[in-house]
């Protein structure tokens, strides 16, 4: 099955499944994609709650307000920072679980320290509602985050309506044989519409300052707003940074922080990319890290090793009676535990795990461990440089990550003609992932999209 060019772009250089695709759209109407968190003590935060009902939000001290944030086509951090903006706080003082997708409509979690309910009545944002739930213990981080349940419409199907029946059926039967789906990261990660985060964060790690600024701010993709397009050629020819900043639109917030900056500090790339909020910054190397997993993810697959049993020299992890797998309980396997521990994996209480790299982290053993190695060669780049000098903030230590995205409820709803596509088809599905994994990954398989980027992904 030929997987598209922009994939193996990220590092997703298969598919699990061989059964034929559905093909259609996704995200053609943001309604289309509707994501609701769920945190790890059983709160849910609903797009349309009939009731406002939570745990563990009767908190005596007064201090982190949690919130259900209730967004359309808004980026989370953009979101968040919108929200800080108006009530007057630092977007320190806001926490969240997760980042949620931009192009949707997504439910999520949120404190907000320092502020009353009645404060969040000040906030009038476009396409953005708060409700106030109560206090919580602590500021919201991921630790607190089980998953996301997930509604997808996926539209302009063009197969009939018993070909469609009978291609998810055989998708299914092929994800239900696996145990899941491989646990890349997904598309979003990298950014779709110009998938630089990881090469950004490529050349952070390899300590080419002036090069991960210049990535950002200029390598242009013939996919975004052309306004953009132009100015970021135009700055990739010039290097000349107060005229990219009378270029640049206001949208190209993050951009603009930086150009403020190098247009009065010209050589300072490393001050300049710390304009940028620290979570932001994170999510370059962290993305670099994810491009590597998907790489090594993927050459297992190719190899004919399976990713729902272990082999010598495989790291394993435990899986939590919460269901969230738990990176920090983990055993290299042995031929003497090899079949104790495929046992435990096939009463799923334990998942292969790859290594996410990082200069704490070692290698698997095995056949695993060279094709980590492989990889890591193919990149010219060593464990120990994920210490970046020069951004010790950035640094990854790196950890365990599960091999496998088990996917929890999943359900077909519809399979009806699309009212928006006459003489399409529709598909309406919904399921639960735990946090980490994606839903475009589940996707994918199932529509098997020649072109992501025109599928919505």
């Amino acid at each position: 099955m030929r997987v598209p060019r922009l994939e193996k772009k990220l590092g997703i250089e298969v598919y699990a499944t061989r059964s034929l695709g559905i093909g259609g759209v996704i995200r053609f109407f943001p309604e289309d994609f509707m994501v609701e968190e769920i945190l790890v003590n059983g709160s849910k935060a609903e797009i349309f709650p009939t009731e406002i009902q939570v745990r563990d939000a009767s908190s005596p001290i007064k201090r982190h307000l949690l919130c259900v944030l209730v967004k359309r086509n808004w980026e989370t951090l953009q979101a968040v920072r919108a929200i800080a903006r108006q009530l007057g706080v630092s977007v320190r003082h806001v926490g969240i679980a997760g980042l949620k997708d931009a192009t949707a409509i997504t439910a999520q979690h949120i404190t907000i320290e320092g502020i009353t309910m009645e404060d969040t009545r000040k906030v009038h944002i476009n396409d953005i509602k708060i409700h106030p739930l109560g206090y919580f213990h602590a500021k919201l981080s991921p630790y607190y985050l089980l998953g996301n349940s997930f509604k997808i419409t996926i539209r302009r199907i063009s197969r009939s309506r018993t070909d469609l029946q009978e291609r998810i059926s055989s998708v299914l039967r092929e994800i239900q044989a696996l145990g899941g789906v491989p646990n890349f990261f997904g598309h979003q990660r990298f950014g779709t519409m110009r998938p630089i985060t990881h090469l950004v964060g490529k050349a952070l790690v390899k300590g080419k300052f002036q090069k991960a600024v210049m990535l950002f701010l200029a390598k242009p993709s013939p996919t975004e707003h052309p306004e953009s397009r132009k100015a970021r050629e135009e700055l990739w020819k010039t290097q000349d940074f107060k005229k990219a900043l009378e270029m640049f639109p206001k949208s190209l917030h993050y951009e603009r922080l930086i150009l403020r900056h190098l247009a009065k500090n010209p050589s300072d790339f490393v001050g300049a990319f710390r304009r940028l909020p620290l979570k932001l910054q994170r999510l370059f190397p962290q993305a670099y890290q994810a491009y590597i997993f998907n790489k090594i993810l993927s050459r297992r697959i190719m190899k004919g090793l399976p990713i729902n049993k272990a082999e010598v020299g495989d790291y394993v992890i435990e899986i939590e009676p919460s269901g969230l797998p738990n990176a920090l309980r983990y055993k290299v396997v042995s031929r003497d535990t090899i079949s104790e521990v495929n046992k435990a994996i096939e009463n799923g209480k334990m998942l292969l795990a790859i290594p996410l790299a990082g200069f704490k982290q070692k290698f698997s053993q095995g056949i695993q461990g060279e094709i980590e190695k492989n990889v890591l060669e193919e990149e010219k780049v060593s464990l120990e440089k994920f210490k970046i000098k020069g951004f010790p903030e950035l640094s990854l230590k790196g950890e365990l990550r599960a091999a496998l995205a088990r996917i929890k409820e999943f359900f077909i709803h519809e399979v009806t003609s699309d009212e928006a596509n006459p003489r399409k088809n529709k598909v309406v599905t919904s399921f639960m992932l735990y946090r980490g994994s994606y839903a475009t990954i589940l996707l994918r398989e199932l529509m098997k999209p020649r072109n992501p980027i025109k599928a919505g992904f």
